[in-house]
């Protein structure tokens, strides 16, 4: 395993390709109902670049007060934090891009949670595994894919399969069952397709057995997850629209009770939409934007998110954590992107701001 000291990454004013530019200055600074912050992560240690990008969050199910937060620094690696934001681990294995997990992976005989990463630098998904007894993440190995540029990344269940999927850069999706080989990691291809142009956040419903991916100019497309049903889709919700401002990127899934909600970064104007997904049709229900507090500045130009519902560390009814552009105090549309991390919110505020029943 790989450990280094977060401000040892810190960079200076090199000639940047545009590759490592933020694309979101200029962006609004968010137009939907006010939600304050609940917490944030220190920033990443990459400093001038497009950096900080996609999270996502693990809670011990035996006990809800342990667990971790997910991070990449898709410049250099990936960060573990504890489920109040504070640092606890970095592994420079990057550069990373999106990342997910499912628990429950069995690894010589011991159920662990396996993470995989878009590894962009490699042209593979990364796979880490996390001991839920110890909370320590450990590298376990890569798999080689064949995709323009691995980008997007998400992970799920089908049957008793574990399921990865990899959206490349232009839109071209490739998914895979992934086993235990002997104590290293195995992608079997199981389909691709295309979704027509650039694409990246996707998600997995387990329980309806859906794909939801991302394609950043056009909205969020739904896929049926199992194999046979090829490149099928359907819209959810179309872009440009006053519900999503290209680029629309994260996606992720929050399950209360009964019902489960969509939400989508919509980049564009520094908001994240919300559909009912559970019923028989997509029910839409809100904008929402994240505005200061707790001691943390406000969320612009955002990029991917995670969500996860029911008791997670001090948040009794779910987490949400969001990528934000700029961690700065008093900052611009025109300002610099010189420091990115992750802001945490409350889902009781989420629910209040949007009148969910």
């Amino acid at each position: 395993m790989t450990i280094v000291a977060i401000s040892s990454l810190a960079i200076g004013c090199a000639a940047l390709d545009p590759e490592s530019v933020s694309d979101s200055a200029g962006m609004a600074l968010g137009t939907g109902t006010p939600v304050p912050a609940a917490g944030e992560t220190a920033a990443v240690g990459t400093k001038v670049r497009d950096a900080a990008d996609d999270p996502e969050i693990w809670a011990d199910p035996r006990d809800p007060s342990r667990g971790v937060i997910l991070g990449t620094d898709k410049q250099a690696g990936l960060y573990v934090y504890d489920l109040a934001g504070g640092d606890l681990q970095f592994l420079a294995e990057g550069p990373l891009n999106n990342v997910d997990l499912r628990d429950g992976f069995a690894v010589g005989g011991k159920a662990q949670v396996l993470i995989g990463a878009s590894d962009r630098g490699r042209s593979a998904i990364a796979f880490f595994l996390l001991d839920p007894d110890s909370l320590n993440v450990t590298p376990w190995g890569r798999t080689p894919v064949k995709v323009s540029e691995p980008y997007g990344f998400c992970m799920g269940r089908l049957g008793g399969d574990t399921v990865a999927v990899m959206v490349g850069k232009d839109g071209d999706v490739a998914q895979f069952t992934v086993t235990d080989q002997g104590g290293q990691p195995a992608a079997r291809l199981t389909r691709s397709f295309a979704v027509g142009s650039q694409s990246e956040g996707c998600v997995v419903d387990d329980a309806a057995g859906v794909l939801y991916v991302a394609e950043e100019a056009k909205g969020i497309w739904r896929y049926g997850l199992d194999p046979a049903a090829g490149a099928d889709r359907t819209l959810l919700a179309g872009a440009p629209s006053e519900i999503l401002k290209p680029d629309v990127e994260g996606l992720t899934l929050l399950r209360e009770g009964a019902a489960t909600y969509l939400l989508a970064s919509s980049q564009g104007d520094s908001a994240f939409a919300v559909w009912r997904v559970d019923g028989a049709e997509p029910a839409y229900a809100g904008r929402f934007s994240v505005v200061p507090g707790a001691g943390a500045d406000a969320v612009t130009g955002t990029d991917g998110l995670a969500a996860l519902g029911g008791r997670v560390g001090a948040f009794p009814e779910g987490l949400i954590v969001v990528q934000d552009d700029s961690d700065t105090d008093g900052e611009t549309t025109a300002g610099a992107r010189a420091r990115q991390n992750f802001k945490l919110v409350d889902w009781r505020a989420v629910k209040a701001a949007l009148e969910l029943n």
